[in-house]
């Protein structure tokens, strides 16, 4: 392996880590976002607002989930 495939090895690699970070980062955010929500609806609280915003982080870090995973199939 020359020196060139092997600085694409790497920067491969690191592009893969940063992604996989990402997605890690996102589902955990929505793990946070799901403990929120849980403690509202629990709490009996009426937070309608709240709860709307919620579920539409989780959405969308849903989305930026699939998007991400889908570049690792490329």
């Amino acid at each position: 392996m020359d020196e060139n495939e092997k600085d694409q090895l790497i920067e491969a690699q690191k592009q893969v880590i940063g992604i996989l970070f990402e997605v890690i980062k996102r589902l955990q955010e929505n793990n946070d976002l799901d403990e929120e929500y849980f403690q509202i609806l629990s709490n009996g609280a009426k937070n309608e607002n709240r709860i709307t915003e919620i579920q539409k982080e989780r959405t969308e870090n849903a989305k930026i989930v699939g998007r991400l995973l889908e570049q690792l199939e490329i």
